[in-house]
């Protein structure tokens, strides 16, 4: 692939929403106010489990300002069948379910009821006059619970989809089951001079963005109703609300606010299908906005799991073997990334002999979500521990033990399709030619490795760019901004069509006004619309010379584009080069406004691979650890806008380091979350943390123009091995339980003396 020289890309303007965002005029979720606006507020189960035996809201529909109120049945009753998200492998029934209880509810915090009143006091003290009968029921806290032969059945209808094994042909709470295998394991591991096993478990975790879920909606006397709101996808809100409410798609509009964060978190529906129909039924207005403890307690973080993971390898490093036997817990509702954590904990190595089995396995807690890589960091964290204890048995650089068994151009993937051009080993290179991999140890200071793999979402994109009279571009697309693609995708644009930056408008539309766009998510966003951008672009500046050649007199052919102006080319050099902005103020004569749209569906986009290296500080009196360097190395294929490229590699392993570290949801022995609140739920600040360094390596990605990959999820993938790697080489024992809180860290010491 020959390397394109760029003007605009690679460079590092200020982002065009910027200035709003830090002046506050920007409009998030909850800065929406339309007249007469009524506030909802949602009744929660204070059960883990209970069946519902009936709900009274006579009391309710009677207190002062109650316009409307909702329980479950009065939402569709939806076939199972249905497909729900993208993101979420969820059907619409189970969502629906989720957003409002039928017959059980099914964790602590799972909503039974909504209301909306003229004030949100109004609501709020309405709402506990809402009677719900329960039958309290046993609940189903964990892994080992969930799958024992005697447990507690969640739904009587689930049985285990994908590949059965020895599993059970009735009601279960392992929802699916999936397998990859290659080689033969069992030679492989009689090859093998070093075996080891473990098992690994980690919590689950929030993803903390710092907005909370908002949502307003209307709806008009034609039935047309207007959903605002904070998500990561206008058109995904869309689609999951007329299926959950049984609209026609043409009868809901979505128009997308600014967002406070997301990280996969915004990419399922709560209280937006609520908000409709409590709008529906009141003919008023109404606003929801999740409190904070709503957010911790009812929508969805990642997945805890349970896993145990085996690997043999010869003296000379080669890796003959390896399995991994994934269970993580998706909550009340089938739909773990355990599939994605199978799909990726491998993706990185060649080796010969391995099998991965996944399980998703419902439990009496919320029903987890998308966050960043869903599952794969987990994955890592398994087969990065075994591969860092390789290492030292066989006393091997744990990097060249990487780059022994890296894969590159031509090798098979997990999945068995062959990887085209990747930078694998260009990062492990730049990471072991890096300085902090060679620099000394302080005292109780451990240094951790670990790499990681992700697959990277392509889905479908559009763009729209319209040329003004002046000259100036607008760029249209239908995907939240939350990582700050508004600024690469004003500098592919800018490229293309040879105009400064600042001359390029880009901007979020609503669902009526562009073409469909999946959602930001996946390091899909800059990648995949930004296709969409380049190929618009390019029909405009065909459009431009076709007027320049209208202007000249000359056929096509004779018109090139360079720099932002048509040049005369094949004869017509005599012509003075016509900038953008002279041909523009010519449209009305040559034919009208010029603008293009392009939809885009590429059928690959290319993987990510990263590798992290972790300096750990332990107080083994406290057992307090403390990261004092880190180091994060990452294929981008090409960076856009480095300084945004450079923050999604500092806020994945900023994520990660916390998940590894302290971040967990702590239950009690009924099933009620004990921590819902950022000052109990301690997630790292600034003052946690060192300066994140980085490394941007770029080996062009072949299925984009520019060689980009995704960003934006590899850099959560190696941090929690990375650290827990740390943390072995400073106490001298493995710990596998995450996260590696001071408790645990004395346990560890206490049981090793």
């Amino acid at each position: 692939m020959n390397e394109r020289k760029f003007k605009h890309i690679g460079t590092r303007p200020v982002r065009p929403d910027g200035v709003d965002k830090v002046t506050g005029r920007a409009n998030y979720g909850a800065d929406i106010d339309m007249p007469g606006m009524l506030h909802g507020v949602v009744l929660r189960s204070p059960y883990a489990h209970a069946r519902i035996r009936s709900i009274d809201t006579s009391a309710a529909e009677k207190s002062p300002g109650v316009k409307a109120v909702l329980v479950g049945t009065d939402l569709p009753d939806l076939p199972r069948d249905l497909k729900g998200g993208p993101e979420n492998h969820v059907t619409l029934a189970d969502l629906s379910r989720n957003c409002l209880a039928r017959e059980t509810a099914l964790y602590h915090g799972h909503a039974v009821a909504a209301l909306a009143a003229t004030s949100l006091e109004a609501a709020q003290e309405a709402v506990q006059k809402i009677v719900v009968d329960y039958e309290e029921l046993e609940p189903v806290l964990e892994i080992d619970q969930a799958i024992a032969p005697d447990a507690p059945i969640l739904h009587d209808h689930v049985r285990t989809a994908g590949m059965r094994g020895d599993l059970p042909d009735g009601p279960t709470n392992i929802a699916s089951r999936i397998e990859f295998s290659r080689g033969n394991l069992e030679e492989g591991f009689a090859d093998a001079d070093v075996v080891v096993e473990r098992e690994f478990s980690t919590p689950w975790a929030h993803q903390g963005y710092i907005e909370p879920h908002a949502c307003a909606a209307r709806v008009g006397e034609d039935g047309q109703a207007v959903l605002y709101g904070s998500s990561q996808g206008q058109f995904l809100m869309r689609d999951l609300c007329v299926g959950l409410l049984q609209l026609e798609p043409g009868k809901l509009k979505v128009v997308p606010a600014e967002i406070g964060g997301g990280f996969g978190g915004k990419t399922t529906v709560y209280n937006e299908p609520l908000v409709v129909a409590l709008a529906k039924k009141s003919n008023r207005p109404v606003k929801m906005v999740m409190t904070r403890e709503e957010v911790f307690r009812a929508t969805g973080p990642t997945s805890a799991s349970k896993m145990r993971f085996k690997m043999g390898a010869k003296r000379d490093g080669t890796i003959t073997a390896a399995s991994a036997s994934i269970y993580m817990e998706a909550g009340a509702f089938p739909g773990s990334p355990a599939g994605a954590a199978a799909m990726c904990c491998f993706g990185p190595y060649t080796f010969p002999n391995f099998s991965i089995e996944a399980h998703d396995v419902l439990v009496n807690k919320l029903k987890s979500a998308a966050y960043r890589a869903p599952g794969a960091p987990m994955g890592a964290l398994g087969t990065e521990s075994l591969l860092d204890e390789i290492a030292r048995e066989i006393g091997m650089d744990p990097i060249e033990l990487r780059l022994r068994n890296a894969v590159q151009q031509g090798d098979t993937s997990t999945l068995g399709m062959p990887y085209d051009r990747i930078g694998f080993i260009e990062t492990l290179e730049a990471a072991k030619s890096h300085p902090h991999y060679k620099a000394p140890l302080g005292p109780n200071q451990g240094r951790g490795v670990a790499s990681g793999y992700w697959f990277n979402a392509g889905m479908q994109s559009s763009a729209n760019i319209s040329i003004h009279a002046d000259g100036s571009a607008v760029v249209a697309c239908g995907s939240p901004d939350i990582g700050g693609w508004r600024a690469s995708m004003a500098l592919i644009a800018a490229e293309e069509l040879g105009i400064p930056y600042e001359r390029v408008r880009p901007v979020v539309l609503d669902t009526d006004s562009v073409g469909y766009s999946d959602l930001t998510g996946g390091s899909r966003t800059t990648v995949v619309t930004g296709m969409a951008i380049i190929e618009a672009a390019r029909q405009v500046i065909d459009e431009l010379r076709a007027r320049t050649a209208k202007m000249w007199d000359v056929e096509l052919d004779a018109v090139g584009w360079q720099d932002g102006c048509a040049v005369g080319v094949n004869g017509a050099g005599d012509n003075e080069p016509m900038t953008l902005a002279e041909i523009a103020a010519g449209f009305s004569a040559t034919g009208g406004p010029v603008n293009a749209e392009a939809s885009v569906v590429p059928a690959a986009t290319g993987p990510s691979f990263g590798t992290h290296i972790c300096d750990l500080e332990v107080d083994k009196e406290t057992g307090v650890s403390k990261v004092v360097r880190y180091t994060v190395v990452q294929d981008a294929g090409k960076a856009i806008h480095p300084s945004y490229v450079e923050g999604q590699m500092q806020g994945g392993a900023s994520q990660g380091i916390g998940i590894a570290l302290n971040e967990e949801y702590i239950y009690d022995e009924k099933g009620v979350l004990e921590n819902p609140s950022f000052l109990d739920y301690r997630m790292p600040v600034a003052s946690d943390l060192p300066m994140i360094d980085t490394v941007i390596v770029e080996v062009p990605n072949p299925a984009h123009p520019y060689g980009a990959r995704g960003v934006g999820e590899i850099p959560i993938v190696p941090p929690l091995a990375a650290v827990a790697n740390a943390m072995s080489d400073a106490l001298g024992v493995r710990m596998t339980d995450l996260p590696l809180s001071p408790p645990r860290v004395l346990g560890a010491l206490s049981e090793d003396v």
